[in-house]
């Protein structure tokens, strides 16, 4: 049992899907594994809300997956995200599952690739 802000987990498992669980959190950390800027991203995530992708990149650097830099020194206003060391600790998983994704999209009929 493991337990964070009061909050229990029953298992590892839960652990690691409190951290990259949900829709887009995988998804948003594979994207940064190289540095993007925010409009960026939301370039590569276009089926995404712009809210959701906003609540999703809090809740990862809340959790110290991922670093906010905002650079202010010319308008307009720029804002770089990245994985921090921590975050770089998912990068073999990430791969895993995406691996596992195309893999599961070859093998399987009922899957279009649509491009």
């Amino acid at each position: 049992m493991y337990c964070i802000d009061n909050k229990q987990f029953p298992c590892s498992t839960s652990l690691t899907m409190k951290y990259i669980g949900g829709k887009w959190k995988a998804v948003i950390l594979i994207h940064l594994i190289e540095k993007k800027r925010y409009n960026e991203l939301r370039k590569e995530l276009p089926m995404v809300t712009e809210r959701t992708i906003s609540l999703q990149l809090k809740e990862l650097e809340e959790d110290g997956l991922i670093s906010r830099t905002v650079h202010t020194s010319k308008p307009p206003l720029k804002v770089d995200y990245e994985l921090t060391d921590f975050g770089r600790t998912l990068i073999p998983v990430l791969k895993v599952i995406a691996d596992w994704g195309k893999e599961t999209a070859k093998n399987d009929k009922r899957i279009k690739e649509i491009k």
